[in-house]
């Protein structure tokens, strides 16, 4: 908890002692309603349907700064999610893995969870760092926010725009909050991240640098690093074609990954610093080694949005991110609503089929369609194989007096012989208070 009330009553003493009328005046607050209804069927497997309802309450606070040269602030975030599902009760069922709410001793999920979460900040002309609670959006680290509640991490940051056209970022991630746990814990990697014998880190460094060589193209250069995991090099381009009839757009990713630290020794291995894929001879364990291409065009025009793209990957590990078993968020094209086809020699088509039906006159309505077939997995038995398809539909009340009510229904179907067959689909309202 001190990790959390150390950076809010820095910010606040900051505030109170120089002259914080930029502080009050720009402040931002809202109270986040989220409704989540979440419903998985394994269908080769002989295990309950995971059925989940919750409601989550998130009150969001965003200062200004102080005036000044040097300017602080501070953001909170206060997270309170109740389950509806079986009101009043807190053993009526049980789930396996709790994937909404966290889990009591016995199996069954908790009635209710709370965070209060706080980030202290300063700004210098155009460059600003900010301690405390991050939730990034980056090549090497994504938030996950695909349950009730979003997960968020316990760190530092600091970013600069001072240099024109440049886009400067650095920090250290030490905790993380996943999206159905009220605690912090060290972060890991599939192949370690077992709750009970795992092993896990509590320093993962980062930096990068987004260059705007012009309206049309940005290029990016993005380092994470694992302790005792992996260190990985990104290398993006995104480049914006307008054509005489409609726009394309071209996506190209790059991520080089290798062994840090005890990873990459065979007495760090035995303690359990290893990451799943396949070496041979059965084994599925060990040293990171993946180097992972991908390329996407969309084509838009009128409201319609088409996509193809291709995902492929060499090495004997699985694509190494921060993942604890319970969410992540992987910078990928493959980043679907249930699989991430991120498994060890994996190659990966996509296409996707987008609508804005705004273009018909009903504003606030979208779907989109997203097909996914993985091939050429490495595994014992030979090579394995997997596909999955998700739609997804989003309506936002555009005007009135519930304006900004939205609705989400997202459904899934995965099929393979590499993971489990899924029926998925989740059911999602949205609503935001503005309070300040």
């Amino acid at each position: 908890m001190h990790k959390i009330l150390l950076p809010l009553l820095t910010a606040v003493g900051i505030a109170q002692s120089v002259s914080a009328a930029g502080f009050l005046e720009d402040s931002k607050a809202s109270l986040d309603l989220r409704n989540f209804y979440f419903n998985q069927d394994t269908r080769n497997e002989d295990k309950p349907t995971d059925s989940e309802w919750g409601q989550a309450f998130m009150l969001n606070y965003q200062s200004g700064f102080t005036e000044g040269a040097l300017g602080f602030g501070v953001d909170a975030l206060g997270i309170e999610a109740v389950r509806l599902d079986a009101p009043g009760s807190s053993s009526s069922k049980k789930y396996q893995p709790g994937s909404v709410f966290p889990l009591e001793h016995d199996g069954s999920a908790v009635s209710s969870f709370s965070r209060l979460e706080a980030t202290a900040k300063a700004r210098f002309a155009q460059t600003q760092f900010k301690g405390g609670t991050l939730m990034p959006k980056l090549p090497v680290l994504t938030y996950n926010d695909g349950r009730l509640v979003p997960q968020t991490f316990q760190g530092w940051q600091v970013e600069s725009k001072d240099v024109q056209d440049f886009n400067l970022l650095a920090g250290r991630i030490d905790q993380v909050n996943d999206r159905n746990s009220s605690n912090a814990q060290g972060m890991s990697i599939n192949g370690a991240n077992d709750p009970k014998t795992g092993r896990f880190s509590n320093q993962f460094y980062y930096a990068g640098v987004d260059y705007q060589a012009s309206k049309q193209l940005q290029l990016q250069y993005y380092y994470g690093e694992l302790e005792n995991f992996y260190q990985q090099h990104f290398l993006g381009l995104v480049h914006q074609w307008q054509l005489p009839v409609g726009q394309l757009k071209t996506d190209l990713r790059y991520f080089y990954s290798s062994p840090d630290g005890k990873n990459g020794s065979a007495s760090g291995q035995k303690e359990g610093y290893v990451s799943a894929g396949y070496y041979g001879n059965g084994v599925g364990k060990g040293e990171v080694d993946n180097r992972l291409w991908s390329s996407m065009l969309t084509y838009s025009l009128k409201g319609h949005a088409f996509s193809l793209g291709y995902q492929g990957m060499s090495g004997d590990s699985d694509f190494p991110h921060i993942n604890q078993g319970q969410g992540r968020s992987p910078y990928l094209i493959t980043n679907a609503q249930v699989l991430r086809f991120v498994n060890a020699g994996e190659d990966t088509w996509m296409a996707a089929y987008a609508y804005d039906f705004s273009r018909l006159g009903v504003d606030g309505l979208k779907s989109s369609f997203t097909y996914w077939s993985g091939s050429h997995i490495k595994a014992k038995n030979g090579d394995n194989k997997e596909w999955e398809h998700d739609l997804r539909v989003d309506y936002v009340i555009p005007q009135g007096t519930f304006k900004g009510l939205g609705f989400t229904w997202r459904s899934a179907v995965l099929r393979g012989n590499d993971s489990s067959d899924k029926d998925e689909n989740r059911l999602i309202v949205s609503y935001s208070i503005p309070l300040l």
